[in-house]
């Protein structure tokens, strides 16, 4: 029997919008293209997602990929708010299977750069149950580990 809900965030109750911000903030052709490269595309994104290195550290990896684009790389990602956006049913949703007497939990990759400037995307989050955000916890999807940390810290059964 199903008692729990998992979500995860990104381009389920959000919208990992970094297409749009990169547009928004002027990127354009070669340039939005090797900015694209050098930052979400490079390895190096999922360490801003597992928090161990700082965010100074992770953007001089993103800028050592492609020096010539530095000052766009670190223009366009000094702030990051709208690189991820609400999504009108999220809230409802979460509130509604909590209305069903379901216990509902979000499990993300998530920077603590992200999370802090994008918290009005975030909205739902106050109605879950809890989760695990991968900066604060420095494990990252797919590691199994990261959904071993979420069934035993909840106390929660894979089967439900």
């Amino acid at each position: 029997m199903i008692k729990t809900v998992i979500f995860y965030i990104g381009n389920v109750l959000t919208d990992f919008a970094w297409q749009e911000m990169y547009k928004e903030k002027g990127l354009g052709g070669e340039t939005f293209d090797r900015v694209v490269k050098a930052t979400v595309q490079s390895p190096y994104w999922c360490e801003l997602d597992r928090g161990i290195m700082t965010f100074s550290e992770v953007m001089d990896k993103f800028v050592n990929l492609d020096s010539e684009m530095e000052d766009e790389i670190r223009r366009v990602l000094a702030d990051m708010h709208g690189i991820v956006t609400g999504r009108s049913y999220a809230v409802p949703w979460v509130c509604s299977l909590k209305k069903q007497g379901l216990k509902v939990y979000v499990l993300s990759n998530f920077s603590e750069k992200i999370w802090k400037e994008c918290i009005d995307a975030l909205e739902f989050y106050e109605f879950t149950d809890g989760g695990i955000i991968s900066y604060k916890e420095h494990l990252i999807k797919p590691d199994q580990a990261v959904y071993q940390l979420l069934l035993e810290r909840y106390g929660l059964c894979a089967d439900e």
